[in-house]
């Protein structure tokens, strides 16, 4: 039996919301290191995800819509959740990094611990 793959679904858009909340969250170390090309590079990166989030969410059913609200809550959970872990790694294992750094690696980390917890919950 050949099983279908959903092409649109609230766990897709809310991952790629949370794409969209990292690659803003690297933008400040591009700013302080004066790497205009790469930070050029991000925003142009962020605009095309951006586009693709909101094209996914018009392709959502009524009734995936409503499931959104409950992820992006999730997804803040994690963040937070990420921001504290990032937060004791760097103070037990590293020396005081900057802000721009720290922001970025906490990001990074709450939207990996978010799609884990997505694909967790999915093989449930």
């Amino acid at each position: 039996m050949i099983m279908q793959r959903t092409l649109y679904s609230p766990q897709r858009v809310s991952v790629a919301i949370g794409l969209c909340i990292v690659m803003l969250s690297a933008l400040p170390r591009y700013m302080v290191g004066g790497h205009e090309t790469r930070q050029t590079l991000l925003l142009m990166a962020l605009a095309l995800v951006a586009v693709a989030a909101a094209v996914q969410w018009k392709m959502l059913p009524l009734s995936a819509r409503q499931a959104l609200p409950a992820l992006l809550k999730r997804l803040a959970a994690m963040l937070v959740l990420g921001a504290v872990v990032m937060g004791a790694w760097h103070a037990v294992f590293t020396d005081w990094i900057s802000w721009q750094v720290f922001i970025s690696h906490a990001a990074t980390c709450g939207l990996l611990l978010h799609a884990v917890s997505l694909w967790w919950s999915s093989q449930e």
